[in-house]
């Protein structure tokens, strides 16, 4: 199963547009039919700010939104712990407060997360990290992956 953050489904749908790429929207409304693909709903409301005609599109098919509950709030919170962030003293270049509870829903979940969020090399603070990197912390140990890794690690051919 994959989780998908606001990033990555803006990217595809602003890169892949459903009208010249119906194979592509064929083959991910299936997956979320198949609730393969989920979202939290801090991520859907995301994108509902700047892709309301996606937010649409993921709502006829279906979408699974992932409310952040007990479980995903203690995920968060140890993460942000983990990144020595301080009360709500978020680092501008770093993951916020949505972010983790993204990272936080995947990890529950035991799903890949897709994220089209920049890669960096490992920042000197902590807090400066995003989501590909704390990602890949151990102590946090969700696969993340970009939507273009992600078409192409499924193997499949659109035709």
């Amino acid at each position: 199963m994959q989780v998908f953050d606001a990033s990555s489904m803006i990217h595809a749908w602003d890169n892949y547009p459903l009208r010249q790429f119906p194979g592509l929207w064929e083959w991910l409304g299936a997956r979320i039919a198949e609730r393969e693909i989920q979202m939290p709903r801090i991520a859907f409301d995301e994108i509902g700010h700047k892709a309301p005609e996606c937010c649409e599109w993921l709502k006829i098919c279906g979408i699974e939104l992932i409310d952040v509950g007990n479980e995903i709030a203690m995920q968060s919170l140890r993460i942000k712990e983990l990144l020595g962030i301080v009360n709500d003293n978020y680092h501008p270049k770093g993951v916020d407060e949505n972010d983790l509870l993204i990272i936080a829903t995947a990890r529950v979940s035991g799903a890949e997360l897709i994220s089209d969020e920049s890669r960096q090399k490992l920042p000197d603070v902590p807090a400066k990290r995003k989501i590909p990197i704390v990602c890949e912390m151990k102590e946090v140990g969700v696969p993340c992956m970009n939507f273009v890794v992600y078409i192409k690690q499924s193997g499949v051919i659109f035709r």
